[in-house]
């Protein structure tokens, strides 16, 4: 992932067409067109070997090398076999971004592609494509695409990866009259990726919004970590086809325990702050809400209509998105009192009447959108003689700057209703088929306020921590079973594996034999279960029909040590019947678990092949196949997300409705949730591990049935906690602090931090008096992306077991690793004492480790104490006279290619 030379393909001067002429379905006269017609203010070149002088009045060379310069862009139009070699020389000329229009043919589209990559690797030049459609930036008057049409300049950015999709995108908006900051589609994505584009435009652009349509995710941490950090910034939307498995077309692409792998997009999308469109439908309300409405405060509606059935459709599809009804303050409906004498129509949604005429229609929109309990108003027209469509629109366009708050419009019918929702596309108020649609517009930026608070909200303290000891115990057993060649853990070691984590267990015995077992037996009182414990039935999320019978390996009600005996030796006929080939680990015996007041649950760790490791909830048991109460979120986990979890699950609403003690449960299984989140981090190796059932009752909590499977090393789309960076050390005063990356669960102990910090040390840490820090304030310093951030706090344990941070440090790395940008700071009462050396040099030796080429800051001419220990470090000091405040650079690693020496020299590509 990078955005090195991006610039070139969003702000070229001057521009190469690869294999323009002017024949009838030319595509690379297409190209030039539309250059021309949308006035790009650069030069353009053409490049075709067949002798033209001008194509299309532009000047013609035969090969690249003839140009009189090096283009910032060449858009490549060429037939498929010769494209990679055009590349190639491309890249050798020293352009630096190719722009890929032509597709693969048939089966050689994967060969195509890695030449393609080959050429563009070999150079260094940056490559998007083959098969896109192209890019169009209106600001800029850039329309280097094959695109029937232009667009109009707007503030919402349009990623796509179907050109076919995108020309369709560009029709409907122009007959909306809506415009676009960027429009892009990026084919094939050999070289630039939708993370790489995701970044660049949440860095340099001015887009307000940016619109996503994924047919795939090829690199989930770089899309998630590109994602997250823009979705801080801008409202992201994103639309994914390919939602059903037969869509997908590919049978290897599947997540043990669930049928259908679409709800592992909702859950990253959700993660990253992202709002999902569901259809194309969607989409294009969805843009037209981006483009037309400022950002709302809160998910309160107001309803406007001449009819109460229009409006209670809305009514409906706003309580099952999860949206209010605004309650309309006593002083709106005294002003509504004048011409709406009945009480039962002054209430939310607002009923104005069969009768009422177009300054009607004004009037009760100007009142209601003047409550302070309303966030938005959605008017819903239909046609009458008092009121008809066309007149009634254009009474409250002429009133639109009168309105106090955003304004939705549904005019129903077709005939009447088209030139009126004419009028409001021309006026720039957004207009809806159905007040369905208009309903779920508005919620489309409801849902995106609330990703961000939940994006800001500080998460309680971690209510388990594993110890080093119960990991490396951990990692020992995973570590013998794979070296005995096996690919999945015994029902004792997965136990085992549970317990390092503080996992109850019900009291189990393993047996050998079934002698062994019936002698066991006489340990339990009561009813016995057993289970039969071979290679087979040891994977997760494997579920059979008759799950209780003999075949499954399973007896329950045995009451006698003979009774156990006997099954026992029952079971291993059957495993050694219909399993030959399958050895047996050992039986696994316990009392059976029965009770009217118990919950059984299905939790655990599977993988999915594109976002990695994910944690499962839902309902448990012997049916847990049938229920299908699957609801899943990436790790890593804290216990927001965790009680976000299970709250989403029919088992979560099962235990909040008939519970004694909801919010106990709640909490107990946000815990063992979390302890699953730690150990899916801490194991990489862990392909799958279920717990199923887990038993909750009113005493106790604990895991009955367990199975564990283990596969190549996880990758996460999300990092998780850097542990092994965790480190203590002793001051020069003799205490003893513990050196270890922040987390979301230090932004209680930031804030008290930080009140304890001087108004100076503030100044220079921050460049200006920061007296408080705000909830978003503490979600983008805790709450950070591994992926290319990092900061480590010196903790020290107090005598009453609380814990308070010492100092800071913490860097930002750009989307290269090039460059990484530190700061440091240190509670005022402990300068001195060799703190700030320590914590810069924990980031230098960890950005040194990631491969950053170098390191830079800032300091204020005043801030002596951190200028003398710049110096101390071997930073290079100088003074920048622009900003008036030292630059200090420290280099780290050798650059090893020549972009990197590039990027060094040239921050800005």
């Amino acid at each position: 992932m990078s955005t090195r030379f991006l610039r070139y393909f969003f702000e070229p001067r001057t521009l190469a067409v690869i294999g323009a002429s002017e024949k009838n379905f030319s595509l690379g006269g297409q190209v030039v067109v539309n250059l021309l017609d949308a006035a790009f203010p650069g030069r353009v070149w053409v490049v075709n070997p067949k002798g033209y002088i001008r194509v299309h009045g532009c000047e013609c060379y035969a090969h690249v090398r003839d140009l009189p310069e090096v283009p910032d862009l060449a858009v490549v139009c060429t037939p498929a076999d010769v494209a990679p070699d055009v590349v190639a020389e491309l890249g050798r000329f020293g352009v630096k971004a190719a722009l890929v229009l032509t597709s693969g043919q048939g089966h050689r589209r994967t060969n195509y592609k890695v030449r393609l990559l080959e050429a563009a690797q070999s150079s260094g030049i940056r490559v998007m494509g083959p098969e896109c459609m192209g890019i169009l930036v209106p600001s800029r008057k850039l329309n280097a695409s094959y695109a029937p049409q232009n667009i109009k300049p707007g503030k919402v950015a349009y990623i796509g990866q179907s050109g076919m999709l995108g020309n369709a995108i560009i029709d409907w908006a122009n007959g909306r009259g809506i415009g676009f900051s960027h429009l892009i589609t990026l084919g094939d994505s050999v070289d630039v990726r939708l993370a790489d584009v995701i970044d660049y435009i949440n860095r340099f652009s001015n887009a307000q919004a940016i619109l996503l349509h994924l047919e795939n995710v090829p690199d989930s941490r770089h899309f998630m970590t590109a994602v997250r950090e823009a979705s801080r910034n801008k409202l992201v939307l994103a639309i994914k086809s390919g939602r059903t498995a037969e869509a997908q077309g590919d049978p290897d692409l599947y997540t043990p325990g669930l049928i259908n792998r679409d709800p592992v997009y909702d859950a990253a999308f959700s993660r990253a702050g992202m709002v999902r469109v569901h259809n194309s439908e969607e989409l294009f309300d969805a843009l037209e809400t981006l483009t037309r409405m400022r950002p709302v405060r809160g998910d309160k509606l107001a309803i406007v209509s001449n009819g109460l059935g229009p409006s209670m459709l809305a009514v409906d599809r706003l309580i099952h998105q999860g949206g209010q009804l605004a309650p309309l303050t006593e002083a709106t409906r005294e002003r509504l009192r004048a011409w709406l004498p009945s009480d039962e129509h002054r209430i939310n949604p607002l009923d104005i009447g069969g009768g009422a005429t177009p300054q009607q229609f004004v009037d009760a929109i100007q009142i209601v959108s003047e409550d302070p309990e309303v966030d938005a108003v959605l008017v819903v027209h239909a046609p009458t003689r008092l009121a008809p469509s066309e007149a009634t629109a254009l009474a409250v366009i002429a009133n639109k700057k009168s309105y106090k708050r955003n304004l939705l419009t549904s005019w129903m019918g077709l005939d009447h209703a088209f030139p009126a929702r004419h009028e409001f596309n021309l006026a720039g108020i957004p207009t809806y088929l159905s007040p369905e649609k208009a309903v779920q517009a508005f919620m489309h930026l409801v849902n995106y306020q609330r990703n961000q608070l939940l994006l800001q909200e500080t998460p309680p303290t971690l209510p388990f921590e594993t110890s080093q000891e119960a990991r490396n115990q951990v990692r020992q057993l995973v570590e013998s079973v794979v070296a005995e060649g096996r690919l999945h853990l015994s029902h004792e070691e997965t136990a085992q594996l549970l317990k390092a984590y503080a996992i109850d267990m019900a009291p189990t015995f393993y047996p050998k034999t079934p002698e062994q077992a019936g002698l066991l037996a006489k340990q339990i009182e009561g009813s016995k279960a057993l289970k039969i414990n071979h290679a087979t039935n040891s994977c997760p999320f494997v579920y059979r029909k008759h799950p209780h019978k003999v075949s499954a390996g399973l007896l329950h009600d045995l009451e006698t040590p003979e009774d156990v005996r006997l099954g026992a030796e029952k079971l291993l006929a059957k495993v050694q019947e219909k399993f030959p080939h399958s050895p047996v680990h050992s039986f696994v015996l316990q009392p059976m678990q029965r009770g009217k007041h118990s919950m059984q649950l299905n939790l655990g760790i599977t993988r999915d092949p594109v976002f990695g490791p994910v944690i499962l909830f839902g309902i448990g048991g012997y049916k847990v196949n049938i229920l299908l109460d699957r609801q899943i979120a990436l790790p890593p986990l804290n216990m927001t997300l965790a009680q976000d979890l299970v709250k989403r699950s029919h088992a979560g609403r099962l235990i909040q409705e008939h519970s004694n003690h909801p919010e106990q449960d709640l909490e107990r299984i946000g815990v063992l949730l979390v302890k699953l989140s730690q150990l899916c981090s801490d194991i990489p190796l862990i392909r799958g591990l279920e717990i199923n059932p887990l038993l909750l009752n009113r005493r106790e909590m604990f895991a009955i049935d367990v199975q564990c499977d283990l596969g190549d090393p996880a990758y996460h789309a999300i990092m998780p906690y850097p542990e092994d960076l965790r480190k203590k050390v002793a001051l020069k005063d003799g205490r003893e602090v513990e050196v270890r990356p922040i987390r979301g669960e230090d932004a209680v102990a930031l804030l008290r931090f930080h009140s304890r910090l001087s108004e100076e040390s503030i100044r220079f840490r921050y460049f200006h008096n920061k007296a408080d820090l705000t909830k978003r304030d503490l979600s983008l310093l805790t709450q950070i992306n591994y992926d290319r951030q990092m900061a480590f706090i010196a903790e020290q344990t107090l005598e009453d077991g609380s814990k308070e941070i010492l100092g800071v440090s913490r860097v930002w790395t750009d989307p290269d690793n090039i460059r990484t940008e530190f700061s440091v700071i240190i509670r005022d009462d402990l300068q001195g004492l060799g703190l700030g050396s320590l914590l810069m040099n924990k980031l230098i030796s960890y950005s040194r480790s990631v491969g950053t080429l170098e390191m830079v800051g800032k300091i204020m001419v005043e801030n002596h104490p951190m200028r003398g220990l710049m110096k101390h470090l071997g930073f290079q000091c100088t003074y920048n006279l622009d900003e008036q405040v030292i630059d200090a650079v420290l280099p780290l690693n050798e650059p090893t290619t020549e972009w990197q020496r590039h990027r060094l020299a040239n921050p800005v590509d």
